[in-house]
């Protein structure tokens, strides 16, 4: 199946949290979107690793992707080696995207950093026909995605781009309490974390609503690019 967009988390949720709007969005509009989650996030203060499969789904469901698929990588320690490149490029050759999104460049949480740096490095070592890949025992094509795009996560970065996603704001925060394990509950017995607060869910919209003010609509994500944004004529831009 080819893909238009390929999104990638470290953790479920990251996806979400990052660029749910603009998935809801593409897809609206007639796009085929992915997402591969790279960990089951099982070392979570909250929930296990089976309740965030659980919710990864309703997730996926709530934004109607094409495909999300878990490469069960070790939360907190995967690295950025030939091993785990591989099991990306075999993604990106499988479903052929034209646009890959990933984790913010840095963030609180090291797996974010970490799991942007792989993406990107495997996206640009899956476009190499020497290096050979098989899945399903069917030999790959190289393929490498026109752009890389990473969305904002917990730091306040600077966005190069940001995306109108007024009308989709209330099915990213669908998505998102999808993950009623990892938010903001009043009736929780279980610890408190920093993204358990009801300050941190409220901020999903308070930000999406900020980015939003300054282009001039109701709401929007932000992300950052890797090369120059090109456009044809200046009246492409808003």
């Amino acid at each position: 199946m080819k893909l238009d967009i390929l999104a990638f988390g470290a953790h479920p949720d990251d996806v979400e949290l990052g660029c749910a709007g603009t998935i809801a969005k593409e897809i609206s509009l007639g796009k085929k979107v992915g997402i591969i989650d790279l960990t089951r996030g099982e070392l979570g203060t909250r929930g296990s690793a089976e309740i965030r499969d659980q919710e990864a789904t309703s997730a996926a469901e709530i934004l109607g992707v094409s495909v999300r698929e878990n490469l069960e990588f070790r939360d907190g320690f995967f690295v950025n080696d030939e091993k785990h490149q591989l099991e990306i490029i075999k993604m990106v050759r499988k479903y052929q995207p034209e646009i890959v999104l990933c984790n913010a460049v840095f963030d609180r949480h090291i797996d974010h950093g970490k799991g942007s740096k792989l993406v990107s490095d495997a996206c640009f070592l899956s476009g190499l026909r020497k290096i050979e890949t098989i899945l399903d025992g069917q030999s790959q094509q190289a393929w490498r995605p026109k752009v890389v795009y990473h969305y904002i996560q917990w730091h306040n970065i600077e966005p190069d781009f940001v995306v109108d996603i007024t009308g989709f704001i209330d099915t990213k925060m669908e998505s998102v309490l999808a993950y009623g394990s990892q938010f903001y509950d009043k009736d929780s017995k279980e610890p408190v974390t920093p993204i358990t607060s009801k300050n941190f869910l409220d901020s999903i919209t308070y930000r999406a609503q900020d980015m939003g003010r300054i282009v001039g609509v109701d709401y929007a994500e932000g992300f950052t690019a890797e090369r120059y944004l090109a456009v044809n004529s200046l009246a492409d831009l808003r």
